[in-house]
């Protein structure tokens, strides 16, 4: 009964989903735009360093996101990678874009790391639900 409540038969697919969505963040604000993160961000490394313990959370929520993404593929009945990715899309526009605008339109923050945010958002939510949508 738990594989029908979130994912069907596609908990491989969620997994799948989730290790990419993190792998899409790692590579983003790790491998290639981490400097650019922290000038936009404003923080230092040594300012950061207190939070540091916090890394230890970040596999939460690629694993929410692809569970989320699961529920909302399976109610939409997507059966197939193309409408995967425009459901994802279409969550991501409707629903994560608009929550992530809450601290961009009630902070100081720089527009560039909303825009850094929402790509990372977007291209996460789209490989997601192409895995989740497409998986057989």
């Amino acid at each position: 009964m738990p594989n029908a409540i979130v994912a069907g038969d596609n908990w491989g697919a969620v997994l799948a989903a989730a290790v990419a969505i993190y792998a899409v963040g790692f590579v983003i604000y790790g491998a290639l735009f981490s400097k650019l993160w922290m000038r936009l961000s404003g923080y230092t490394g040594e300012q950061l360093q207190p939070h540091r313990w916090k890394m230890a959370l970040s596999p939460i929520m690629p694993i929410l996101t692809a569970v989320g993404l699961a529920l909302v593929l399976k109610w939409a009945r997507v059966d197939n990678l193309a409408m995967g990715v425009v459901v994802a899309a279409q969550v991501w526009l409707f629903l994560v874009l608009p929550t992530r605008l809450y601290s961009f339109v009630y902070s100081p923050e720089k527009s560039g790391l909303l825009m850094m945010d929402a790509i990372h958002l977007l291209l996460g939510l789209l490989i997601g639900g192409a895995i989740i949508g497409g998986w057989r």
